[in-house]
């Protein structure tokens, strides 16, 4: 039986989870939105977790052929990184900030002619799905695309590689000095991860 989810399925599990968020979000990016997915919600639950991830990793393989190394940035990608290689049968790492730039530690490496997919959580601008890019792109291997659960630019992020996502949705994001007035009156909430960038 086929694991694929269409996109309403997949946002089913967000809003199930009490993952998808509405008021006034400042993102990760410094942009806000009235529309915030928690993801943590969704990967508290390893079952959906597993759910999610068996169908990006189908979508993947499908779109990309064999993997042999799934790669993330941390923090946020971390779980849906892993469980897509668990789906796939590949191994799993990340690349987390030093210096302000995303690079491999903890001993992890690209051996020459591995087959590479980036995997993130949500691309919302797209900037760290390029960073955690650019990190990878300086070790051997071939970087064969990049797989999102959700895609929130409507597709319109440039990330530089082919990407496949289970849920692709236009959700409007605004410059701080451009709110629109009924965003503007609402307290505005920072729940993202990338403050965390300098830790571990």
């Amino acid at each position: 039986m086929s694991a694929t989810l269409t996109a309403d399925e997949t946002l089913d599990e967000f809003r199930a989870a009490g993952a998808l968020l509405e008021g006034h979000f400042i993102l990760s990016s410094g942009l806000h939105s009235a529309v915030f997915l928690q993801k943590m919600f969704v990967f508290q639950d390893p079952a959906r977790t597993e759910r999610l991830c068996r169908a990006l990793a189908e979508r993947a393989r499908e779109a990309f052929g064999p993997i042999d190394i799934v790669a993330s940035p941390a923090v946020g990608g971390i779980v849906p990184g892993y469980e897509t290689a668990r789906q796939l049968g590949a191994k799993a790492i990340f690349v987390e900030r030093e210096d302000g730039r995303f690079r491999l530690r903890r001993g992890f490496t690209i051996p020459p002619g591995a087959r590479v997919l980036m995997v993130e959580d949500i691309i919302t601008t797209g900037l760290s799905s390029r960073e955690a890019l650019e990190a990878l792109a300086e070790h051997p291997g071939t970087i064969v695309g990049a797989a999102c659960l959700i895609d929130r630019s409507g597709g319109k992020a440039e990330i530089g590689v082919r990407r496949v996502a289970l849920a692709t949705l236009d959700i409007p994001a605004y410059a701080p000095d451009a709110l629109p007035a009924e965003l503007a009156a609402l307290p505005a909430v920072k729940p993202g991860s990338r403050a965390l960038s300098g830790a571990a």
